[in-house]
């Protein structure tokens, strides 16, 4: 075994306050590499079909990797998944930081929680032994008294904590987990899962060492992206991912009014680059990471402090231009209400907007809203509804299940205000505008999710730009209005990388067309850490078996093709921008899903063959008639 994984991933009951180790084979980590694929491969075993997200037989995981806390830059992501109380189907989220890789310290590669607790708790990691250990004094607390309270009651401020909030003990539907207050797993509601446990949080801190198997393939790694990293010059690192603003806004797919418009008048007023100009303090990090992409505000006249960090880009989409917000001071308050709560920052903005236009149109009034006016622009009021959901109070009540069910209780019309995929809230992303989105908004196993593949405009730089594509056979310029068979195989390969990613637990952000590691260098890492010999071809496998194995698992819960669709609004025009009276054409979009089926080895019905899952070597999966 190398020393740069344990094979060991730890068990937990929360019923019964005991623990057991479970040890891998090689084979399993060469299969999976860890994360998303092997999280998968667990939740297909140790999920019973049909169970109730929020009860006890829903097992909550955390996966790191086999690179994971070793020095390279990205390799720092790990994965948490459970069945997703807001969807009812495949759940998981992946985060950056430290709690990862202190994880890996403490001599597990991972862990699984089983049951629930009667009573708030939290586990305490460290030394290769758990702890339970009471947190009915943090029951009901913001996420940075937490924070405080640990590192106090622990005595050591190098304690990593990750925990759910207020939101979660509420049951939000889309509550977040967060570690070290600002790295968050934001999807899929599983810090409601967590909530649903009685369990507040789990603390690690590791002392083990966590090695190469050959530090001098390693250390080449290292050094090439150090030699071929401008830092200086990158805009992920001086604007983070806000930089995208101003562009998203020229090109007309800026998401402004609940996706109606494509552009925003106070943009610029929002953007990374004012960000940079005003409120930024500091430019934060993940472990052993040069990009440094966090940002780190501070508001004053707000109480915004850079203890909760900052604000990416998707969350000033939510809270800013999707409703209709131009004041970026109001939107920072917004976003660290957001992580005090532990929220997921896009669902938030999203079932906001959806009240908003719903107020607009007269289907929701003052005496629904207990008085806030819901009005577009209305910061005062985004930030009250932040509060109304976080507690789960008045209409907060109702936008805490998500718009999905949200409009269902509302009714009137409303459904067509929704804007969602399997029940999960679209991201701040234009489909209208970068047509490979369709595809991943539909297909993605989790509902919406803008983080399946790389967006269009990296398809338009193939064979011009030096993006790493090629590396997978991907050369010829795409635009990113196209829809055809070529853009259907290029959004499969680049599908295929991002799984590979979140599976290995390497940022998107650093690896290609983002960022500088090229996809050999982080085979030769991946090599080089385990002893192993993987080809190129056997690294894009374990990324297209984790998108099989999390569609296997949607299957077996009762999804089918129809759902892989999008919501109604995305086939209509855009009102304003670059792009105004531009929508999705509905037989295109149907064909290119007809592919990607084909492409994917999934029959017309969108079920795996029995011949792909047999060349994915998933033939166990098949005997258990999944």
């Amino acid at each position: 075994m190398s020393q740069s994984y344990s094979g060991k991933i730890l068990h937990v009951d929360l019923a019964d306050q005991r623990t057991w180790v479970e040890e891998l084979d090689e084979s399993i980590y060469r299969r999976y590499l860890g994360g998303s694929a092997l999280a998968s491969h667990f939740m297909l075993r140790d999920i019973k079909p049909g169970i109730d997200p929020l009860g006890p037989e829903n097992p909550l995981m955390f996966m790191t990797s086999i690179i994971n806390g070793l020095p390279l830059s990205g390799a720092n992501r790990y994965t948490a998944a459970a069945k997703s109380p807001l969807t009812g189907g495949f759940g998981e989220a992946e985060a950056g930081g430290y709690w990862g890789p202190e994880l890996k310290r403490t001599g597990f590669d991972g862990m699984i929680v089983h049951g629930q607790s009667e009573k708030p708790v939290y586990l305490y990691i460290h030394d290769g032994e758990c702890e339970f250990r009471d947190a009915s004094h943090y029951w009901g607390k913001l996420a940075g008294e937490v924070q405080d309270g640990l590192e106090e009651e622990l005595g050591d401020k190098r304690i990593c904590v990750l925990q759910t909030g207020v939101a979660g003990e509420n049951l939000v539907l889309y509550a977040a987990i967060v570690n070290q207050l600002r790295h968050f797993h934001g999807r899929a509601g599983l810090g409601a899962v967590m909530g649903s446990k009685k369990l507040k949080a789990i603390v690690v801190r590791g002392r083990e060492r966590v090695a190469p198997e050959s530090r001098e393939g390693a250390r080449d790694v290292v050094k090439w992206f150090q030699e071929n990293y401008d830092k200086e010059n990158d805009r992920m690192h001086l604007f983070g991912t806000a930089g995208g603003v101003g562009g998203l806004d020229a090109d007309g797919i800026l998401p402004t009014f609940n996706f109606r418009q494509g552009t925003f008048e106070h943009a610029k007023e929002i953007s990374g680059q004012t960000m940079a100009d005003t409120i930024l303090v500091n430019r934060g990090t993940c472990f052993s990471c040069t990009v440094a992409c966090k940002r780190e505000v501070e508001v004053e006249s707000r109480g915004v402090s850079a203890k909760y960090g900052g604000m990416e880009y998707e969350i000033i989409g939510a809270l800013g231009s999707l409703c209709g917000v131009g004041d970026l001071e109001a939107i920072a308050e917004g976003s660290q209400w957001v992580n005090k709560y532990v929220l997921d920052g896009i669902s938030t903005g999203v079932a906001i907007a959806f009240a908003m236009e719903c107020y607009e149109n007269g289907i929701l009034t003052k005496e629904d809203t207990d008085g806030i006016e819901l009005t577009w622009g209305n910061a005062d009021a985004m930030i009250a509804m932040i509060h109304k959901i976080g507690k789960r109070e008045g209409l907060g009540n109702i936008l805490a299940d998500g718009v999905k069910r949200a409009a269902e209780q509302i009714g009137k019309g409303s459904e067509k205000f929704a804007l969602h995929v399997k029940g999960q809230e679209l991201p701040m992303h234009e489909p209208r505008g970068k047509r490979s989105l369709t595809l991943a908004y539909a297909v993605s196993p989790t509902g919406a999710d803008h983080m399946e593949a790389i967006h269009d405009p990296a398809f338009e730089g193939l064979g011009v730009l030096d993006n790493g594509l090629s590396e997978v056979g991907l050369t010829e310029p795409l635009d990113r209005m196209e829809l055809g068979p070529k853009k259907v195989k290029a959004f499969f390969y680049a599908q295929a990388i991002w799984s590979l990613y979140n599976s290995v637990g390497m940022c998107d952000f650093v690896g290609i067309p983002i960022g500088a590691l090229k996809l050999k260098a982080l085979r030769d890492f991946i090599n080089a850490a385990t002893g192993w010999d993987m080809t190129m071809w056997e690294l894009m496998k374990v990324g297209e078996r984790a998108n099989t194995l999390a569609r296997l698992f949607n299957v077996r819960e009762g999804f089918s093709a129809t759902d892989d669709t999008l919501p109604e609004r995305i086939f209509e025009p855009l009102e304003k921008g670059r792009l105004e009276g531009i929508g999705v054409d509905r037989a295109e979009f149907g064909q290119a899903l007809k592919t990607y089926y084909q492409m994917a080895g999934w029959g017309d019905d969108g079920v795996p063959t029995p011949a792909k899952l047999a060349e994915l070597d998933l033939l166990a999966v098949m005997a258990n008639g999944y």
